[in-house]
């Protein structure tokens, strides 16, 4: 089941999944991995104006979640977002975070979204498999614009139209 995530209830399951890659890959570029309390601000704060979503299990339990966040402050972007999703490490390979981008995204079109963008810390052929095979473009490679775990990393950028871009202005993106 996929749902809207709750910082009170989710943030614990969502920084467990989260932790691991902070602590032992370069998938993401945090260094610290942030507590449960962060995440429950992190996912109060996302949900004010973007999706986040929870996958569960047939028990009830988290698997994986994915959101969407702003793309950059400056107002002439607003139509476009950033997304990403984790998936619990022992339950990768299973689809869930493919049915997690796929309900995010309807979501990101209905609130009017045009654009999403993924950032992807390399190496990840899994991750641009995904995202390739989601539709994702590749658009570019941020060369060393991190220092984790004694090295460089490369993050590349990949993109996918969520609504065609039409000739007029567009219509404001809404709240969820």
């Amino acid at each position: 089941m996929i749902r809207p995530a709750d910082p009170e209830r989710d943030a614990a399951a969502c920084a467990a999944i989260y932790g691991p890659y902070v602590e032992s890959t370069a998938i993401s570029l945090e260094e610290d991995p942030p507590t449960e309390a962060e995440f429950a601000e992190r996912i109060a704060a996302t949900t004010e104006r973007y999706p986040w979503l929870v996958a569960e299990d047939e028990q009830g339990a988290v698997e994986g979640f994915a959101y969407a966040s702003t793309h950059n402050a400056r107002s002439a972007y607003r139509w476009s977002v950033d997304v990403g999703v984790y998936v619990d490490g022992a339950r990768l390979r299973r689809g869930t975070g493919r049915r997690l981008y796929l309900e995010l995204f309807e979501l990101l079109r209905a609130q009017g979204y045009h654009v999403a963008c993924a950032g992807v810390g390399l190496p990840n052929d899994a991750s641009i498999g995904m995202h390739e095979a989601l539709g994702f473009e590749r658009v570019g490679v941020y060369r060393r614009v991190g220092w984790k775990l004694g090295a460089w990393r490369d993050v590349m950028w990949l993109q996918l139209e969520l609504l065609p871009a039409g000739d007029g202005p567009p219509s404001e993106p809404r709240r969820p």
